[in-house]
């Protein structure tokens, strides 16, 4: 394994890490969606084979893992993601957009790998990581769908209410 290499799978494990930190919080908070279980669970296994792989390495720089900080910048991190998130009922676009994030590390990380057996897991875990994404996005999807009808319906509201106005004062509809 080279210096690139490592860099690489370094920032392919932050990555993963952030991205579950994310999806523990939105699950911790919504019981109805397994998405967010499975979501977490998918990127602890990824970044498990990564520390797998850096920790098998006989230099011991390349051995380090995250540090503290770092892991308490994540967490802090998909603390406020998650309740902006919640708050502005958009929890599968923020998961959206950090497993896209995940995917194209992934991407990166197994196009440039030189070992096969490294490769062929990366491989199985896109596909993985593909259906997950697929079913995030379905929920974004949903969730814009009901911010758009419910506006719909405030529009639809404000002008019968217009309306309304219009007949009951005739100087004001011009």
């Amino acid at each position: 394994m080279i210096e690139a290499e490592v860099t690489r799978l370094r920032r392919l494990r932050n990555t993963a890490l952030k991205a579950r930190a994310l999806a523990a919080r939105l699950e911790s908070s919504s019981s109805r969606h397994s998405v967010f279980a499975q979501t977490a669970g998918r990127c602890w296994q990824i970044a498990r084979v990564v520390t797998g792989r850096l920790k098998a390495h006989p230099y011991l720089s390349y051995q380090r893992g995250p540090s503290e900080l770092s892991t308490l910048h994540g967490e802090i991190r998909a603390s406020l993601l998650s309740n902006t998130a919640r708050f502005g009922r958009r929890s599968f676009r923020a998961l959206s957009g950090e497993l896209q994030g995940v995917a194209r590390e992934l991407d990166d990380a197994r196009a440039l790998t030189w070992s096969t057996e490294l490769s062929d897991t990366f491989g199985r875990s896109q596909a993985q990581l593909r259906r997950l994404l697929a079913e995030v996005e379905a929920g974004a999807r949903k969730e814009a769908g009901s911010r758009s009808d419910a506006a719909a319906d405030a529009r639809t509201g404000a002008v019968e209410e217009e309306s309304s106005l219009a007949s009951d004062w005739p100087y004001l509809a011009f």
